[in-house]
């Protein structure tokens, strides 16, 4: 085991940053890539779609998909990077918002790891910059005593820098992005200095849509983002597809024998979430009460990659109904209160009626008594 400041290598890692994960992809399109590129941006703008939506290289080359929706998404946030206006993605919770913004990071710039996570207690200091303050004690303020943002670092070298859930951080520290965003200057008052942005450089910010976190964007901050809304799987096989994709990366990942096909039990998580979801049966037919929780397609593949778990190392290496049950239970029910009301009457009226779904009735049932 490498000691603590030693290099990991990248098959080592638990969860390896887009651009290690991808690398012979993010390679193989430079490598190919003809089409004119922004002022430091490691791909152009084409190429960068295609890494995000997949497809085929002239050599051959597979480019798998990392996000699954309408093409014209990302192509809007692709462009808006390559103009001076900064992206925000905004959506319900388990729309891959930050797993896109990273996607997004590391292809333009080839390093997703320039991130301000956004908190209730996220301070002035991880958007603007901060002090070593032995050295300030020591020498009084100077540049060497300075100590850089992430925006900060990413305004000086030209590249892109992550703002993860924006509208959790107190309205104060998130007004500090007005200047930087609309004059692409950091002010540093206490050395009468500035730092100004290099070509090269944008933020891409997340937010949730539905629950509001701590603070709502100012009208101000607002004006400077180009928003673009990342919705849910327009259908059942969209998200079951996005579902079994993210399910087989995580379980290689985390080195899990590989099961026969569970798309059986993958649809099944998949219809309970969009009909508890929507308030309504896939075929129209019957109104069902709506849970408290999001019922998210990330979600989803924490369910599944849990059930697959179970079936490996506690089962017949089979995903059945049995190993996802408990994981819908505790993804339905957040509130003992009332949802637990409305997944017994969802089971009842809809799962126990429905033909084929015996065995996930009689799982899901022994779960819930």
């Amino acid at each position: 085991m490498p000691a603590f400041g030693e290099q990991t290598s990248a098959a080592e890692v638990l969860r390896p940053h887009a651009e290690d994960a991808f690398a012979a992809e993010l390679a193989a399109l430079a490598a190919r890539d003809d089409h004119p590129r922004p002022a430091r941006w490691k791909l152009s703008p084409w190429a960068v779609a295609t890494y995000l939506l997949g497809g085929t290289l002239s050599d051959g080359t597979v480019i798998s998909p990392k996000y699954v929706g309408p093409r014209r998404i990302v192509e809007v946030a692709v462009t808006t990077l390559a103009t001076d206006r900064a992206l925000l993605l905004l959506g319900v919770p388990g729309t891959a918002k930050t797993w896109v913004s990273e996607h997004l990071a590391a292809a333009v710039s080839g390093d997703s790891t320039l991130l301000v996570q956004g908190t209730a207690g996220t301070p002035e200091e991880a958007i603007r910059y901060g002090w070593n303050y032995a050295r300030l004690l020591a020498h009084g303020p100077s540049r060497d005593a300075l100590v850089p943002s992430p925006v900060m670092r990413a305004m000086t070298e030209g590249t892109t820098v992550r703002v993860e859930e924006l509208t959790r951080i107190p309205a104060d520290v998130q007004d500090t992005l007005i200047t930087i965003l609309s004059e692409k200057t950091l002010p540093i008052p206490e050395l009468g200095q500035e730092v100004q942005a290099v070509r090269g450089f944008n933020l891409i910010a997340t937010a949730n849509d539905r629950d509001r976190g701590v603070n709502d964007l100012s009208s101000a901050l607002r004006r400077r983002f180009n928003t673009v809304v990342l919705p849910l799987p327009a259908s059942a096989e969209a998200e079951v597809d996005i579902v079994t994709r993210r399910v087989d990366q995580i379980g290689r990942s985390l080195d899990l024998p590989s099961a026969p096909d569970g798309t059986d039990e993958i649809r099944r998580v998949v219809t309970v979430f969009r009909e508890l979801r929507d308030g309504l049966t896939i075929d129209g037919r019957t109104k069902v009460k709506s849970p408290s929780g999001t019922l998210s397609t990330a979600e989803a593949i924490s369910v599944v990659t849990g059930g697959l778990a179970l079936s490996a190392h506690f089962g017949d290496g089979v995903l059945r109904p049995g190993d996802v049950a408990a994981g819908v239970l505790g993804a339905v029910v957040r509130d003992p209160g009332t949802d637990r009301v409305v997944w017994q009457e969802y089971l009842e009226t809809v799962v126990r009626e429905r033909d084929g779904w015996q065995d996930f009735y009689r799982a899901c049932r022994e779960v819930t008594a």
